[in-house]
């Protein structure tokens, strides 16, 4: 198959050649007659496929009625979604015409991907707009639709918990190094010390040194840019002085644990001049091991906050409804989303008194990502966010504000219709607040409303106190 075939597909339209011979290398060619079968709704997906002529015919059987869904002809292609999802074919497929296909088997489809990362997300767009085409049955890709809204939720989760992971992972990777050679050079020092004649009280005033020194450098607030730099280079002139090795090296910590050239000639009082160097590297050298101890020591917790978050957030091992601490899950979900609220986004929280309710843990959690992550959208990063609670009669009300733009009012009425976004071509699905609707409003027989106007945009999610018997009031 020649390059110029398989460009024929708008998926693979702005690839390189090289990108696309590795596609053309890695799937096979299929014909198949008019009429012949290529897919059942309920089989598990075989491959991906990209329809290179013809015409094929694709349907959905609902409860026993077959409901005609989409036809797909040459350049459009199938089955990725259900790759990605590892779902089951939603609808059955034939040739109505002689076709010819080019088929990737699941594992070369991922070796594309892996190949050309940017294929997903014009796979995903594919995805999306092809359940937008299809208005009349709906419910065809229902199931899809939901996986595929977990699917991008999941990927925004990911990355910004990666990003969170990622600080303080690679901050203990560097400290652990360096302490490494803090505790290699310790020793050493140690008996240069232990050579040195020192009277009892030399020993005391070290002893004393050192405590007061650490206490200092583990609580000290830091000191500005200018100054930090300024009483460096007065110790570091200090030191070099006093014909200290090392001085530029010294200078930092020294300045940290809160010795100025004030202290230091006190140091020299009760220290000779031939131990003094000895005596300020060993001091140097223990505090920064004991503060590249307490830095692994906040690394190793942030870690651990953000795993139990994000289990809290996804209540792991836990029952699908159950009592539930609303104000927990909204915290839980701030953690997760702090990459994108750290740069100028001022959350302000306003919790009334509420009680554990009956709910379902995640996808409540789901709601309260999509409607902070669209706040945090409408002030471009650099504004106020408001989160309010408050009991309101039989239900417990959850307000999330922001200070941005607004919604308009003339899309006001359709900002929960499903794939409708106001965040422009390529940044948003349009499904965010359609999941939210359906999760407040579906599972939770709650409600969901929007007041907006320039500088204060207001969702409400009112979630009754008790599930069950909203549930059974609607069955009867």
């Amino acid at each position: 198959m020649q390059i110029d075939i398989l460009r024929r597909s708008p998926l693979f339209s702005n690839l390189s050649d090289e990108q696309v011979q590795c596609v053309v290398e890695l799937g096979t060619e299929i014909r198949l007659d008019s009429g012949t079968q290529i897919a059942n709704q309920g089989d598990p997906p075989d491959g991906f496929y990209i329809i290179l002529e013809g015409q094929t015919e694709w349907t959905h059987n609902v409860r026993g009625e077959v409901v005609p869904a989409v036809t797909l002809g040459a350049g459009e292609v199938f089955a990725e979604l259900i790759l990605l999802l590892d779902q089951p074919y939603p609808t059955s497929g034939r040739a109505i015409t002689d076709v010819q296909l080019y088929k990737l088997t699941p594992d070369d489809f991922w070796k594309m991907l892996s190949l050309c990362p940017s294929l997903m997300r014009r796979i995903l767009k594919v995805a999306v707009e092809r359940t937008r085409s299809e208005p009349k049955a709906p419910q065809i890709h229902e199931t899809v639709t939901q996986q595929q809204a977990k699917l991008i939720s999941l990927g925004t989760l990911s990355a910004g918990l990666a990003h969170e992971l990622n600080n303080p992972a690679a901050a203990v990777r560097s400290n652990v190094n360096n302490l490494e050679a803090a505790l290699q050079t310790l020793p050493s020092l140690a008996l240069k010390l232990h050579q040195q004649p020192m009277t009892e009280e030399q020993i005391d005033f070290l002893s004393n040194l050192y405590q007061g020194a650490m206490a200092t450098a583990l609580s000290a607030a830091p000191l500005d840019v200018i100054a930090q730099s300024e009483a460096e280079d007065a110790v570091s002139d200090w030191l070099e002085a006093h014909e200290v090795v090392n001085a530029w090296k010294l200078s930092p910590m020294l300045v940290t644990a809160g010795l100025d050239t004030a202290q230091l000639d006190q140091v020299t009082a009760h220290v000779t001049p031939d131990c003094l160097g000895c005596v300020l590297t060993w001091l140097e050298t223990t505090l920064t091991g004991i503060k590249l101890l307490e830095d692994i020591k906040l690394g190793s917790t942030r870690i651990s906050e953000l795993i139990t978050a994000m289990k809290n957030y996804s209540y792991m091992d836990q029952a699908p409804l159950q009592k539930v601490d609303v104000h927990e899950g909204i915290e839980n979900t701030l953690i997760i989303l702090k990459h994108k609220l750290k740069y100028g986004v001022v959350v302000e929280r306003e919790y009334g008194e509420l009680p554990r309710i009956c709910a379902y843990g995640p996808q409540l959690n789901q709601v309260w990502t999509n409607l902070i992550d669209n706040a945090v959208d409408a002030t471009n990063g650099k504004g106020h966010l408001w989160i309010r609670t408050a009991l309101d009669d039989e239900y417990i009300l959850v307000e999330i504000a922001d200070d941005g733009a607004g919604i308009s009012p003339d899309v006001r009425s359709r900002i929960f219709d499903p794939f409708f976004t106001t965040k422009g071509v390529g940044k948003g699905t349009g499904l965010g607040l359609d999941i939210a609707r359906r999760i407040v409003v579906g599972q939770h027989k709650g409600k969901i409303s929007v007041e907006s106007q320039s500088g204060d945009t207001r969702f409400q999610v009112r979630l009754p106190l008790n599930l069950s018997s909203k549930t059974n009031a609607e069955q009867k």
